[in-house]
């Protein structure tokens, strides 16, 4: 509506209103004149003097229902412009401005109704047509959106607003490349397009060619160096550079310039989080959820952050926010069952069900004896691998696999609920040293297949990557960070008197080249993987589902940590709370696994040399 305003202004002053009395036309002017010249307070002022004479002046009704939506009174100037419409009811102006106060009622049936008189009104009004299509747009309409816009471009073909109005229904529509044309159309017919740019960047952006929408989004600052929108999405686009700095800049100037910008307050507190600044990041956590109680990403990252601190009980509860967030919202079950809460309840059945990966379930996988405690009748439901394994948990009933029916149950509580539901804090961790156990039979058999390759000295199970979660792209970034090539591997591959296995099943580079033993072929499940690690003396790990896995069992588990990690792992110390026999290296700044590796090395030399020296027998 505000680009409208001067072209409202110029036509109002060449309409002629129905001749008033004179004392009436010089004070219509005279506020026309302060409105134009940008003094609303006075201009409103006067237009309730001519209205006071003259109660059914509809332009007065109208200019002070526009002085309304400008200083964010959509009510009042839905009422205004209606009363003015109820004087004048052909006037398509009217008809466009009650749909842009509509729109920011957020009625939008009622908006699109409104544009929809003024077109019928004047078929050639393209601002109305535009405004219609950026209504469709917002609700997520696009192909309704471009039966409006070619109605634009029918009558205006060189307008950059139509064109960059189509390449944002082309996006939503997924079809990127089209989208980044009519952006590019956008900026052909009108080069300072600062919106335009932002967009084009965006689209790029989705298409991972960061550093051309970095080019878009700095063309933009160059038009508008103030133009929030676009310094956020550089910041993004910053971040996803691993330019935490630049991020860090980008947001904080878009906060210097909008200080109640929910989003940069989240997105900042992201970038601190990577870069280990935690209490900066609640901070500005808190600040985002006081600005928006029901900022969805804000809560669950601040409960992901209070849970890396320590800080249980309130993490436990933020962190429930995860399933509005978009990547788990699908994933949430719709059980008509209430969900439990942690009290006893003698004869009732429990349904805990697994979420997100395998190495979730593995973790916490050891409540489901503790809900049993509670005189409960255990049902677990996991991912298909882990069905044979999980079955070997003390007091779990029945364990069935994700997708198979499922029996009769009175409550649930998805698995990494349970801590709530079960007052975990940092002291009540459950931390058996092995709470997990492979089947004897399948150890034994694996025994015998290692026994056959006659290899000497320390056996170390190695896993290099985490399995690849491309659904989403915060956590396929996430995977990328903590993860590596195995090539990196070297220097503990030289050592003497170990010999290697590889454990990595999925996600990972091939390791062909390397001298490790692979009999992950051989493995159909996790028990299978178990079995193996159970004949192992160590396993070398990156964030995997493997190191839960042998940590689980009680196996000494060395995990390689990226520089921001995992909540589950905290901050400041090189062991672990949920398991005993777990020994952290964690990068000394980010994406530095050789400095790793190095001190890995090291102490396997230093544990082969023990094992060298210790007597026989």
């Amino acid at each position: 509506m505000d680009r409208n305003f001067h072209r409202t202004m110029e036509r109002q002053a060449r309409r002629t209103p129905s001749p008033p009395p004179l004392p009436v036309q010089a004070l219509f002017s005279t506020a026309l004149q302060h409105h134009q010249a940008g003094r609303p307070a006075e201009a409103d002022r006067l237009y309730c003097q001519v209205l006071a004479a003259d109660p059914r002046h509809a332009d007065s009704l109208h200019l002070r229902g526009l002085i309304a939506l400008q200083n964010g009174r959509p009510d009042l100037a839905v009422s205004l412009i209606r009363q003015a419409i109820g004087i004048n009811p052909n006037e398509a102006l009217y008809h466009a401005n009650l749909g842009s106060a509509l729109w920011q009622q957020a009625e939008a049936d009622a908006a699109i109704a409104a544009y929809r008189h003024s077109i019928a009104l004047k078929p050639d009004y393209i601002k109305a047509h535009l405004n219609l299509a950026l209504v469709w747009l917002k609700i997520g309409q696009p192909r309704q959106a471009d039966i409006a816009l070619r109605g634009v471009l029918a009558r205006q073909p060189d307008s950059a607003e139509a064109y960059d109005a189509l390449g944002t229904a082309r996006k939503q529509q997924g079809l990127l490349d089209e989208a980044i044309s009519y952006y590019r159309r956008a900026i052909h017919f009108k080069p300072d397009f600062v919106e335009a740019w932002t967009n084009l960047g965006a689209a790029l952006w989705q298409q991972g060619k960061l550093d051309q929408a970095v080019g878009c989004y700095r063309r933009a600052l160059e038009l508008n160096p103030r133009y929030v929108p676009v310094l956020f999405n550089l910041g993004v686009a910053m971040a996803d550079l691993d330019r935490l700095d630049d991020a860090s800049a980008c947001y904080r100037q878009v906060l210097s310039l909008d200080p109640d910008h929910v989003d940069a307050c989240n997105n900042l507190a992201t970038v601190l989080k990577q870069q280990g600044r935690l209490e900066e990041a609640v901070a500005l956590y808190r600040k985002a959820v006081q600005l928006s109680p029901d900022c969805v990403e804000a809560r669950s990252n601040l409960g992901i952050v209070l849970l890396a601190l320590g800080q249980m009980p309130e993490g436990w509860q933020e962190h429930e926010w995860r399933w509005q967030t978009p990547h788990m919202r699908a994933a949430r079950r719709g059980f008509s069952q209430p969900q439990w809460s942690g009290e006893s309840g003698e004869g009732r059945t429990l349904l805990i069900h697994a979420e997100q990966g395998f190495g979730d379930t593995l973790q916490f996988c050891r409540y489901a004896p503790l809900a049993a405690a509670r005189g409960l009748n255990v049902i677990l439901e996991v991912q298909p691998p882990l069905v044979r394994l999980l079955r070997q948990l003390p007091g779990v009933a029945r364990v069935i696999a994700h997708g198979d029916a499922l029996p009769p149950f009175d409550i649930h509580c998805p698995m990494l609920s349970l801590p709530l539901a079960l007052g975990t804090t940092m002291e009540t961790i459950p931390a058996a040293t092995a709470y997990l156990e492979a089947d004897a039979a399948d150890v034994a058999a694996w025994r015998a297949r290692l026994g056959a390759l006659q290899c000497n000295g320390l056996r170390v199970g190695l896993a290099w990557a985490g399995k690849s979660r491309t659904h989403a792209h915060g956590l396929a970034a996430v995977d990328q960070r903590r993860s590596m090539d195995p090539g990196r591997l070297a220097p503990l591959l030289c050592l003497p008197d170990l010999a290697f296995f590889s454990l990595q099943k999925e996600g990972g580079e091939t390791a062909s080249a390397l001298p490790l033993i692979d009999c992950m072929q051989q493995v159909q499940d996790f028990a299978d993987t178990a079995a193996l690690i159970a004949n192992l003396d160590l396993v070398i790990s990156v964030d995997s589902a493997v190191a839960h896995l042998a940590a689980a069992l009680g196996k000494p588990v060395w995990l390689l940590d990226r520089f921001d990690p995992c909540w589950r792992w905290f901050t400041g110390r090189s062991d672990s709370p949920w398991y005993p026999m777990l020994r952290i290296y964690r990068q000394s700044d980010p994406g530095d696994w050789d400095g790793v590796i190095g001190r890995v090395a090291a102490d396997l030399a230093a544990l082969s040399e023990q094992r060298r020296s210790r007597p026989a027998g």
